[in-house]
């Protein structure tokens, strides 16, 4: 079992700054990658930055140049520091892992920003 936990969201003025963190623990083998999603009211989730093993990243372009995605030494451990925030990066924030296990999600961290 994986467990994922988020936190960092919050409620943040346009043009403010959040950090989302991440932290894996449980029976990890083999990471192959960790990253962030998001899910707006009434929409789908969508992949917002992700990272893999070899410390490759993709980024949705609607977030290139305002959000940075990073991970600790451990590799355990995913960042999401998101600047210039608009109201339309508003959503759910969902953490999520590929490992030899499959796939794992975090339950989700509320970040709402307001105009």
């Amino acid at each position: 079992q994986v467990q994922l936990v988020e936190s960092g969201g919050g409620l943040v003025q346009a043009g403010g700054s959040l950090r989302l963190s991440c932290a894996a623990s449980g029976s990890i083998f083999s990471i192959s990658s960790m990253g962030w999603y998001r899910q707006a009211p009434g929409e789908q989730r969508e992949l917002v930055a992700r990272i893999y093993s070899g410390a490759s990243i993709t980024y949705a372009n609607s977030v290139k140049g305002r959000f940075t995605i990073s991970r600790d030494n451990a590799k355990t451990t995913v960042f999401l520091q998101m600047n210039s925030l608009k109201p339309e990066d508003t959503g759910v924030y969902y953490c999520a892992m590929t490992h030899l296990g499959g796939n794992s999600w975090g339950q989700g961290t509320q970040v709402t920003v307001s105009s």
